[in-house]
């Protein structure tokens, strides 16, 4: 029955950000019949700046960590005059153009929600709209993003009579908060961390800028060799502990300890953690600009006690503390999510759930625009009826082994929940398609 509806009905997709429009373009490209709701007046989801459904992490001065050599999509390419590592405001643009390329801005229902998503008895997604309305679908492509629930920590006490905020809500040193001559705690030391703690700690900004880590970890350069460092990839045919090894010993040589920049000594070895991309953080940990802390003890009062048990007055904290991976709209208890963790055949569906795609729900390097690019594909032969997926039995086994693929090298954190490995990732894809596929 289920199998009959995909093929048949219509499909709904939630979100229009890249991974939302370009599984729009695919579904198009196949002939098949889809809604597309966002609830923002315009795409670009996290690429929004100041996107007025307050989802967006985006900041003024905010830079894709990925070069243009990887991030564009396969049919579209990005701007010959692009920087290596563009800014924000050119990727909007490049997804903007993109959507009116292919003609897709039209088929997308803007300023409106999807409150409520659930599958009845017969199979079919009865979706209910922010309008009101309540429609029935065959499918359901879920597209909401994974960086847009900030997640904020509450077990250090609540008596900081300071600043606090989650990185999600800074915009630059002035906004939404004057960082001029306070001293600032940067609470995290991930990518978000390390932009925001370089850019305010420069001597006009911050009086003085703490980082709180705690445990060590290894920062990637975004150059390496004066080309960008994401360019050198290791093939997908080689297995995956040699290909570690090489980037291990590639990186150790490029940056040397990290506790000669006053780092902890990291407790993992490189690329078993999410990577920490900068090509600043560790000039201003040189410059004495940043000042690196355990972590966090307690709060008290106007200042922070850490674990070794120094007291530093502290103005403002800015929690870089991650994200959660939620759905609001789904409230089938199947459906829950805990400790981020959302077990997923090929990351896009549940077992049981097999009219239901979750696209770009990973963690790849490169971005999540090549990963929903190529997720696409795989959905859009399943619903077009050219690919069969097997049964729940042999999806819930590959998801196991998956897992242990992709997430048996990282240390065990909330962080490493959806990791995988891209150029593996889609080779898998291709081969389990194989037959099927239509580029």
């Amino acid at each position: 029955m289920l199998e009959e509806l995909q093929i048949n009905s219509k499909v709904c997709i939630i979100g229009a950000g890249c991974s939302g429009f370009t599984t729009a373009k695919r579904l198009k490209d196949f002939g098949i019949a889809y809604d597309h709701f966002e609830m923002s007046d315009n795409i670009g989801g996290n690429w929004y700046h100041k996107n007025p459904n307050g989802k967006s992490a985006c900041y003024q001065s905010l830079h894709i960590d990925t070069s243009k050599f990887r991030l564009a999509f396969e049919d579209y390419a990005v701007p010959d005059d692009w920087p290596d590592f563009p800014h924000h405001s050119q990727l909007f643009q490049y997804f903007n153009d993109y959507v009116d390329h292919f003609g897709l801005r039209e088929t997308i229902t803007f300023n409106t929600a999807v409150e409520d998503a659930r599958r009845d008895a017969d199979g079919l997604w009865q979706v209910r709209l922010s309008s009101g309305e309540t429609r029935s679908y065959g499918a359901l492509v879920v597209a909401n993003g994974h960086h847009w629930d900030a997640k904020t920590p509450h077990e250090y006490g609540d008596n900081f009579t300071g600043i606090q905020m989650h990185s999600h809500d800074y915009d630059s040193p002035f906004e939404p908060h004057d960082v001029r001559g306070k001293n600032i705690l940067v609470v995290g030391v991930g990518n978000s961390a390390m932009d925001i703690a370089s850019e305010v700690s420069q001597r006009p900004m911050a009086k003085k800028c703490f980082v709180s880590a705690r445990r060590g970890v290894w920062v990637l350069p975004k150059y390496l060799n004066g080309e960008p460092a994401d360019k050198a990839v290791m093939p997908s045919w080689m297995p995956p502990a040699i290909g570690r090894w090489l980037g291990q010993r590639v990186i150790e040589k490029a940056i040397g300890n990290p506790e000669k920049y006053g780092l902890p000594k990291p407790d993992h070895d490189v690329l078993t953690a999410h990577p920490s991309v900068s090509g600043e953080f560790l000039t201003r940990l040189g410059c004495g600009d940043v000042h690196v802390k355990p972590g966090v003890d307690r709060l008290d009062g106007d200042a922070v006690i850490f674990a070794d048990g120094s007291r530093e007055p502290i103005d403002m904290i800015i929690w870089a503390t991650g994200y959660r991976i939620s759905f609001p709209f789904l409230q089938q208890n199947e459906l829950a999510v805990a400790s981020n963790k959302f077990p997923l055949y090929r990351r896009m569906v549940k077992p049981g759930w097999r009219n239901l795609f979750f696209m770009g729900l990973a963690q790849p390097l490169p971005t999540l625009v090549n990963l929903a690019e190529q997720q696409s594909k795989f959905v859009a032969n399943v619903l077009a009826g050219k690919y069969q997926m097997p049964e729940d039995e042999v999806m819930q086994s590959q998801i196991e082994a998956d897992e242990k693929l992709y997430l048996g090298h990282y240390y065990n954190s909330e962080r490493h929940t959806i990791q995988i490995d891209f150029g593996r990732y889609v080779s898998d894809l291709k081969k389990e398609l194989r037959g099927h596929w239509t580029a």
